[in-house]
Parts: C-alpha cells; structure tokens; sequence
C-alpha cells in the first residue's frame, strides 16, 4: 500500500484483527492450553505449554467474543479451563509456569509475569461474559494480595519457588508493566479501585526512575531495588531480561501512564502527562532506525547506542498503540503522523500475507530473522494494536468493547 490511510479505517483494522485471530486458532489444539506456533501456524504439540503464551491467548479470545468473532467463545473457555485445570497449582495455590504436552509442570515457579497475565485473561474473561471466569479472577486477585503485591515497596516480586516460601532475589519491571495492565483491567471489571491505584502506584516509581536516567527505562534490579544497569550484558538476547534499555517497554509505559490518566479523570496527577510524552519521545529518539530495513530495534545502551538492532513486532505494536494514545490524549498531530508511518512499517515489512499474522522479527536486512524469537508464538501484542485505534483512551481494552465504545471516536 501506497498510503498510511488503511490504519484510520476501521473496517481494515477489524479485518486484520480477524485474520490475526484466525491464524491463532490452531494454538488450541493443545489439550493443555494454547501451544506456540511456528511461521507457518502450526502447533508444537510435543513440546511444553507456556502459561503467558496459554493466557494471553486466553485475553484475546476474549476480546475476540466482545467483537464477535466466530468461536472466540470456545477459543476463551479452552484457555479458561487449562487455567482452571493443568495450570493451576491445587496444593499451594497460584499457577505453574510450564507444564508439558502430557500436562505434567515442568516449571513450577510462580512468576509475576505469567500471573499478571492471568490476572488479565481472567479479567478479560469476565467482561466477556464467559462460565467460570469470575471464580478464577477470585483467586487471582487473592494470590496478588497473598504474594506478588509489596506494599512496602509499592512494587510486584517478580518470582517464587512453588510454595512461595523463598522470593528469587532478582527485581524486575517487565514483569511490573504487565502488573499495571493487568491491574487496570481488574479495577474496571471489579470496580474495586485500589487495583487502580496500586497501578498508580507502580507507575510512579517506575516514572521517577527513569527520570534519573534521561527516561530509559531502568528494567533490572536487586532484591532492594537497588539498579543493575549491567544485568545480562553477557546475555544481551534475552526475551525477558534483555542488557540496557527496551524502546518498546517505554512506548508501553507512555501508553500506560496516559490511561491511568483517563481512569482518574479530575484526579490524575500533573506529572502523568509529561512523563508519558517524555517516555514516548525517548523511545522514538533510542528506538527507531531508517536504515538499512526501517523500524524499531529492540535494545540500546544507556546512552541510547544499539545493543540488538533486530527489528520486532511487539516493539513496532507498542509504537502504534502509544501514538495513537497520544494522539487522542493531547491532539498533537505529530502522533497522528507517527502513528500512520509506523503503521505503514508494519504493512510493509511485518505482515505476513503468505503465512498469515505477523513477523516477529526481522534482520536489518530486511529479513526474517531469529535472533529471539522462533515462528510467531502468540498474537497479543498486533492483536491489541489493531484495537486502540478505535476506541478511545481507556485502562481497559475488554471493559471498552463491552460498554460498546468500539469506533466512537
């Protein structure tokens, strides 16, 4: 395509969003959960089953059943019962991390990444409308209080052993962005606002961090929350615990911040605004290359410098959503321009007509690349960025469809 325009209708997001959700109905055929998908769409189906990948699917089914897509009911009640059932840990609560293709756990830390993930499908789930979901949110919010929430720290404990009788030392703000997601969407089902206000919460220290390190966002730290800015620079190709700065973690942090904004209303704090814009133009600044192949790379030094220049869909979705966030928080139209070229990026060098979904990461060369990732194991993230465009600034994606405010902006 020749012009940015299909990214304002709403009429070729839905379509993509369809075909996005076609391609990952093949993931159910796990007995266990939803399985990771090659290029391709085809299920591992002898390998094990990842919680985060099994809920995620789960909260996009869900959104699938608020838009109405064909089977999203039953794609949503699979996830729901491998949550309910070979995920979830009877004897000390919680939900393994991995369990195999026989559904034995192969994995039985309790993450705070997998769970804020259950946190959402659950949450998803219930503004669905879908059988069992509320006892399931039930219980995640509950293991929140008993075990990831530190009030003392206004943070999550990123992880545990299987009874959470010993927390790994390690800190992270990964697995706290996706909390604040989560917590978000919990607040606006439960109406319970302290979710929200723990968000806040998160948020703020998170903000004032990176604050002090010119809005890159600090991801690695101790179990006093002291900064590990050499964390993992011998391993700078980790999926989850990468060296140095993540453009694509301060595009969601941006987009974040702007919709606790809107969820307070009169409330919000003065300091949301700036630093949400503060956080999106340091990511555009670290983030995005022109050359050799256009788009944002994945990690970069504390001085902005590329560490992994591999470009990544989950990044160029995030750039999408937080300008589109912008644009309808502020009016700029410098992120309404943004967000049109951005997406013609995607058209152009993510999406994958011949094999359905998208990409998930591509070489500066221009080609597909694997580097982090193999096949196109889940489709949150381009499902999500096909979503915002058309809704306006909300906390939570689920609670919008149903409340019906799909393309009234």
């Amino acid at each position: 395509m020749n012009s940015p325009d299909y990214a304002s209708d709403p009429d070729w997001l839905n379509t993509e969003t369809f075909r996005l959700l076609d391609f990952g109905r093949a993931s159910a055929d796990s007995p266990q959960g939803f399985a990771w998908l090659d290029a391709a769409g085809r299920p591992d189906l002898t390998g094990p089953v990842d919680l985060w990948i099994t809920a995620r699917m789960t909260h996009v089914y869900a959104l699938g059943t608020l838009l109405g897509y064909p089977g999203a009911e039953d794609l949503t009640d699979h996830g729901l019962a491998a949550l309910a059932g070979p995920f979830a840990d009877t004897a000390a609560g919680g939900w393994f991390n991995q369990i195999a293709a026989d559904g034995t756990p192969t994995d039985l830390d309790k993450t705070a990444y997998g769970h804020a993930f259950v946190l959402l499908a659950t949450a998803s789930a219930v503004a669905a409308g879908r059988p069992g979901a509320d006892d399931l949110l039930a219980r995640a919010l509950a293991n929140q209080n008993a075990h990831f929430w530190d009030p003392a720290e206004s943070m999550v404990v990123d992880s545990f052993n299987q009874d959470f009788t010993a927390a790994d030392p390690f800190r992270g703000i990964n697995s706290n962005m996706h909390t604040v997601e989560a917590y978000l969407a919990a607040a606006d089902v439960t109406g319970d606002k302290r979710w929200r206000r723990r968000a806040r919460r998160i948020t703020r220290r998170v903000v004032r961090s990176a604050q002090r390190s010119d809005w890159r966002v600090l991801e690695n730290f101790t179990a006093d929350w002291q900064p590990m800015p050499d964390y993992n620079i011998d391993r700078p190709a980790d999926q989850f615990r990468p060296y140095g700065a993540t453009p694509g973690h301060g595009f969601e942090w941006s987009r974040l911040i702007l919709e606790i904004e809107a969820a307070m209303g009169a409330n919000a704090r003065d300091w949301m605004r700036p630093a949400a814009e503060q956080l999106f133009r340091r990511a555009h600044l670290d983030g995005w290359r022109d050359e050799p192949t256009p788009g944002f790379i994945y990690t970069t030094d504390w001085h902005g410098q590329a560490v992994l220049d591999t470009r990544l869909q989950w990044v160029a979705a995030e750039a999408v959503a937080a300008a589109i966030t912008a644009y309808r928080a502020t009016g700029d139209p410098v992120y309404r321009a943004l967000y049109d070229r951005w997406w013609d990026t995607i058209e152009q060098i993510f999406l994958d007509r011949e094999l359905g979904s998208w990409h998930h990461e591509i070489a500066p060369s221009g080609q597909v690349g694997k580097t982090l990732w193999d096949g196109k194991p889940d489709i949150y993230h381009a499902v999500q960025a096909t979503l915002f465009p058309r809704l306006p600034v909300t906390p939570s994606l689920a609670t919008a469809l149903k409340e019906g405010l799909l393309d009234q902006v």
